[in-house]
Parts: C-alpha cells; sequence; structure tokens
C-alpha cells in the first residue's frame, strides 16, 4: 500500500484557473492571482478550494460571492491599476468586494476614491439669489469682496428669441455657475433672477463698502429680421472673463502672492523670474489704481 502510494504521480495545480462566482464564469491563471498577497489566492490555492464541497466535478472553483465586480478586481490583478465607476455606491460594492478578497491595494484605492468624492460634494459653492434692486443694493454696499451680479430673466422679453438665444442664455448660467465656485472664496456672486428689467447681463462692482460699478456686460441686442423685431442673445465669453478677473484684482483682503500665482498663469514667458517680477510689479500697480480710484 506504502509502496504504491509512493508510487502515485502527485497532483499539480494547472496555471489556468476557472472561477465560479456567484454563477458569473471566469478564467484568470495563478500567475495574476498570485501577483498581490490575497486571501483569494488562498481561496483558490489552498486545500479548501480543492474539496469536493468547493471544487465542482468539472474543475470549476466555486466561491459564493457576487460576481457584479469580480472583473474589475481580475483586472486590477492584472495590470496593478483600473478605471473606478463614477457613482459611489458602485465604489462602496467594490469596496465590500475587495475587503473580503483581501485585495488592500484595490481597497486603499476604493476608500481614497471615496473621499474625494465626499469632499467634492460637501465642497458646496454659495449664490445669493435676490429678488428686488433694493436687495442687491444693500448687498453690494456692505460688501467687503467684489461682487459679480447676473441678471437672468428670460421671459422678460416682448419678442421672440433668434434661434441661437436659448444656447447662449444656458451658457451665460453655465459659466456664472463655474466662476462662483473658482472664486467663491474672493468675490460675493448673486444672481437676480426676478428684480432685474435685463434679460441677461453681468455688473461688476469694487469691493469697500459703495456701491461702485467697474463694468458691466450686456448680453442682450434687438435685431431685426423679414420685418420683424427679434431679441437675440450672445456669449460674450471673453469679455467677461476678463472683467471677472479685473475686478477680483481689486479684493485687496486676500496675500498679494495669490494674485501674482493667477497672473503668471495667465501669461507666458520663457524666463521664469522675469514673469515673478512683473506679476509683482503689476499687482502693486493695479492696488495703488484701485486706492487712487476709491479715494
Amino acid at each position: 500500500m506504502g509502496a504504491t502510494a509512493a508510487n502515485e504521480p502527485k497532483s499539480e495545480i494547472s496555471n489556468y484557473v476557472k472561477l465560479n462566482i456567484g454563477g458569473s464564469l471566469f478564467y484568470t491563471t495563478v500567475t495574476t492571482l498570485s501577483k498581490f498577497d490575497s486571501k483569494l489566492r488562498d481561496m483558490v490555492l489552498s486545500e479548501a478550494a480543492q474539496n469536493a464541497e468547493t471544487l465542482e466535478s468539472e474543475g470549476w472553483v466555486f466561491i459564493d460571492r457576487c460576481g457584479k465586480h469580480f472583473g474589475t478586481i481580475l483586472n486590477f490583478l492584472r495590470d496593478g491599476t483600473v478605471p473606478l465607476p463614477e457613482t459611489c455606491v458602485e465604489i462602496s460594492e467594490i469596496l465590500a468586494e475587495t475587503k473580503y478578497y483581501g485585495v488592500t491595494e484595490l481597497h486603499k484605492a476604493c476608500e481614497q476614491a471615496l473621499q474625494k468624492k465626499r469632499n467634492r460634494n460637501t465642497n458646496i459653492t454659495w449664490v445669493t439669489l435676490i429678488t428686488s434692486q433694493n436687495e442687491a443694493q444693500k448687498l453690494i454696499s456692505v460688501s467687503s469682496k467684489p461682487v459679480v451680479k447676473f441678471a437672468i430673466n428670460r421671459h422678460n422679453n416682448k419678442y421672440s428669441y433668434t434661434g441661437a438665444s436659448d444656447d447662449n442664455l444656458l451658457k451665460n448660467i453655465e459659466l456664472f455657475d463655474k466662476l462662483a465656485e473658482k472664486h467663491k472664496e474672493r468675490g460675493l456672486f448673486i444672481k437676480d433672477v426676478i428684480g432685474s428689467n435685463e434679460i441677461c447681463c453681468w455688473t461688476f462692482y469694487g469691493p469697500g463698502g459703495a456701491v461702485k460699478k467697474v463694468a458691466e456686460v450686456c448680453c442682450t441686442s434687438i435685431v431685426y429680421a423679414t420685418d420683424k423685431k427679434h431679441t437675440k442673445v450672445d456669449f460674450p465669453e471673453t469679455r467677461i472673463l476678463e472683467e471677472t478677473m479685473n475686478v477680483m484684482l481689486l479684493d485687496t483682503r486676500i496675500n498679494k502672492s495669490v494674485q501674482e500665482h493667477e497672473l503668471i498663469e495667465a501669461t507666458s514667458s520663457s524666463n521664469g523670474n522675469c514673469r515673478c517680477s512683473c506679476s509683482s510689479q503689476w499687482s502693486d500697480l493695479q492696488w495703488e489704481n484701485s486706492t487712487t480710484s476709491t479715494l
């Protein structure tokens, strides 16, 4: 008996592995499963995965888990990286599976992705909505920040709109929201949705507790087509961005280095030292001009 047992060839685990994950079938290799230390590798290669309860008659290793995200885990084991879904729900599902299978590296990546999304969701931009001109004047007069007021009232129109006007209205709204997000620490952003007589108009005010209009960009005009008047809405993006930057430079509350950094990014030069020097002089000049104008 002993000699017979000694002469029997030892069973070797094939490099190819067939996995049945809750009814979903996957093909992989021992090499792939062994790239990272994980519970999954041990489950497949251990004796427990080879016994009669786990190993099917046709050589399938059965694991009683949902196979929805197992392909993502396999791809991570193959490549060392994998794109994660956009939704927090799906990332959380992968997080639970990586915890079960002990794939530590992917587990950490999921935790980091969820944390970034939580931080993004808590980063709320507050836009002040007003319904009357008196309300707007009071806010502007007490603001220590530069003010960007955006008046939008599509229904305040006597004529029909031109073809591209609706799209341009939406583009103006989207740009206002983006600027409010970008400059939320530096400026007060006011959206006038009812009280204004304008259809689409941007107004820029300097800081300092006084209602001082710096610039205005009106995006509407009346045009004639087939002997009828039509209202045209434009999207002068470059002009709006320029006026927004100009009014933000009047904010003397912040460190000048912030202004210098933004000016450096907005300009191009081959000499880095020259860029910093010119930006500093330009920032000082802007501050002096704004102080002189206020006085």
